[in-house]
């Protein structure tokens, strides 16, 4: 599955207060380049510190979702991302003159509304899929709380409600499509209890709240104690209930706002995996905390899947590189030149091919009797692979000689065997300078991952040359 990655046309802000903090932050939306996913930039600190939306920066789940790198912090988060997915975008720069976004109605309406006017253009780079192909799940013994995603042809969600409690009771809300979003979900606005509200409202955390943007569910008689305080935060002179059990001065735009709301904190959420997911999500009471902590499973299995997945190759198709193209390039010579092809070939990765044969000179001295390929001749065919990729940057690269810096991280995952095919992968981690090359390399047989290696080498020229 495969389409090209979005961002927006423009930059667009809009203003709000915290709803926790009180203070007033500007947001500002701004395009960013490909396969830079979600950031928060944080402006009114030195440096302009960034914070992208991952859930290993998920540092805590109370009031919300809150994110944290190297000291920098990003409060509230899930409502604004849940806009960014809902209106399919992948990368995005969200700058904020305070911690938390602004609260605005407690739903992601006014985020897709400046979203929109901002437009969406397309990218060059394909989107990446994690697909689902098992059912993976997560249990909160303590809460209760349960969460899973299963094999579907798209991402869908329904999140099941039980708030134990006469004006609530159970709730459900489905989403289907992504593209419904806008209509069935971001509208959506964010609810309390009235328990909990009186709670915060003696810790003095909830500066920024009112009326307009939180149903208050009154699950409790209100004394006149409380009266005071509410009306008092709400800057309202008379705070009532109405009939169906909520304070006034809101009225519900559908009857499982709640669920639906819920719903809308789960996409922003597992949005923190990183990357789309192809799967339908069912959580039964979804909270922040098993939201992240599913999304923070998922990120890692993404990860490791990432890193295992094989490539796949037409080794019937003409090679880029035979080996005589390969050997004008590289100054290594049989018995050491350990690429046989050169499938692919970009100013930052290179994809190369060794068969692997019982006629191997190494065989006759690394066990003859039960012959396996060393593994550090498997690093030094990934190296020579890499040494194609940093000497087609010069204009003559027979003139140059190439050499091992830095090995890192070398993991070996299974055994190379006579009559196995090697490919190798070797992506460049950063830009080529002074000759200096680093690269994330890996090896691949029989549809496995059977080494990889971080590698740096130098490219010298050949001083007899």
């Amino acid at each position: 599955m495969s389409d090209k990655q979005k961002t927006i046309q423009k930059e667009i802000s809009l203003k709000g207060v915290g709803l926790h903090t009180g203070i007033e932050v500007e947001m500002v939306f701004k395009p960013a380049p490909e396969n830079s996913g979600i950031v928060f930039i944080r402006t009114d600190l030195e440096g302009h510190p960034a914070i992208e939306a991952l859930a290993i920066y998920v540092n805590s789940t109370k009031r919300g979702t809150n994110l944290e790198k190297n000291g920098v912090i990003i409060n509230t988060s899930e409502h604004v991302i849940a806009a960014i997915v809902g209106l399919d975008i992948d990368n995005i720069c969200i700058e904020l003159s305070a911690a938390e976004p602004p609260i605005m109605d407690g739903s992601s309406k006014y985020f897709i509304e400046a979203l929109e006017k901002a437009g969406t253009v397309e990218q060059e780079a394909d989107r990446e899929y994690f697909i689902v192909e098992e059912i993976i799940s997560l249990k909160d013994k303590e809460t209760g709380s349960e969460i899973m995603i299963m094999p579907s042809k798209k991402y869908e969600i329904t999140a099941m409600v039980d708030f134990g409690t006469k004006i609530l009771g159970t709730q459900n809300a489905t989403l289907k499509n992504i593209s419904d979003f806008k209509k069935e979900i971001a509208n959506a606005r964010t609810f309390s209890f009235l328990h909990e509200i009186e709670m915060l409202l003696d810790a003095d955390l909830i500066k920024g709240g009112d009326l307009n943007n939180a149903i208050v569910y009154v699950d409790k008689p209100i004394s006149a104690d409380t009266m005071k305080k509410l009306s008092k935060a709400f800057k309202k002179n008379n705070v009532k209930v109405k009939p169906n059990g909520i304070l006034d001065n809101l009225t519900l735009h559908w009857p499982n706002e709640a669920a639906r709301h819920k719903l809308l904190d789960v996409i922003g959420d597992l949005a923190l995996v990183g990357t789309r997911l192809q799967g339908k999500v069912i959580v039964n009471k979804p909270g922040h905390k098993i939201n992240t902590n599913f999304a923070k499973k998922l990120h890692k299995i993404v990860k490791i899947e990432k890193r295992n997945k094989v490539p796949k190759y037409d080794l019937n198709k003409p090679p880029l590189m035979d080996i005589q193209k390969i050997m004008s390039i590289l100054p290594h010579r049989p018995p050491f030149l350990m690429i046989d092809r050169i499938l692919e070939l970009s100013d930052k990765h290179v994809v190369g091919m060794k068969n692997v044969t019982m006629n191997e000179p190494f065989f006759v001295g690394h066990f003859p009797d039960a012959p396996v390929m060393p593994g550090v001749l498997q690093v030094e065919a990934m190296a020579q692979c890499g040494g194609i990729l940093v000497l087609s940057t010069v204009p003559d690269p027979e003139n140059y000689l190439t050499y091992f810096m830095k090995m890192n991280n070398v993991k070996f995952k299974q055994k190379v065997l006579p009559g196995d095919t090697l490919i190798f992968k070797a992506e460049l981690m950063g830009s080529i300078r002074r000759g200096i090359c680093h690269m994330q390399a890996y090896g691949y047989a029989n549809n496995k991952l059977v080494v990889e290696a971080e590698l740096m080498a130098q490219i010298v020229r050949n001083p007899d040359k």
